[in-house]
């Protein structure tokens, strides 16, 4: 069975820096895309920020790019999410998803499987 883990978030003042971090376990073959997503209250889920584990290729949501960064670590099916600059609107609960087939739409929902509890990010001003 698949589980994806994350940990980090917490909470910041505005302009302040967190990490996230995911790890996919039970997998016998490496995952081909993970990617973060984030719900605030009374808003849709959206896709953040994706990487193809192969090929090491990024996407982000407008609204980060410059400011998040998701990396991948020497383990397999682990990346983290570097944010920095941080703003009120960044308050969310944010989700790690495991897509283990090739993503036409990496920071669409309907392509990922494999979904975790997810970990709060709160920016405070």
């Amino acid at each position: 069975e698949v589980e994806v883990v994350e940990s980090g978030g917490g909470s910041v003042q505005a302009g302040g820096s967190l990490r996230v971090s995911c790890t996919a376990r039970g997998y016998t073959y490496r995952s081909n895309c993970m990617g973060w997503f984030r719900q605030a209250p009374g808003k849709e889920r959206e896709g953040v920020a994706a990487i193809y584990l192969g090929g090491g290729s990024t996407y982000y949501a407008d609204s980060v790019k410059g400011r998040f960064t998701i990396v991948q670590d020497n383990a397999e099916n682990t990346v983290y999410m570097q944010m920095n600059s941080l703003k009120p609107e960044d308050t969310a609960m944010y989700y790690c998803a495991v897509a283990p087939r090739y993503a036409l739409a990496p920071l669409d929902i309907a392509e990922y499987d494999y979904w975790g509890q997810g970990t709060q990010v709160t920016v405070f001003s």
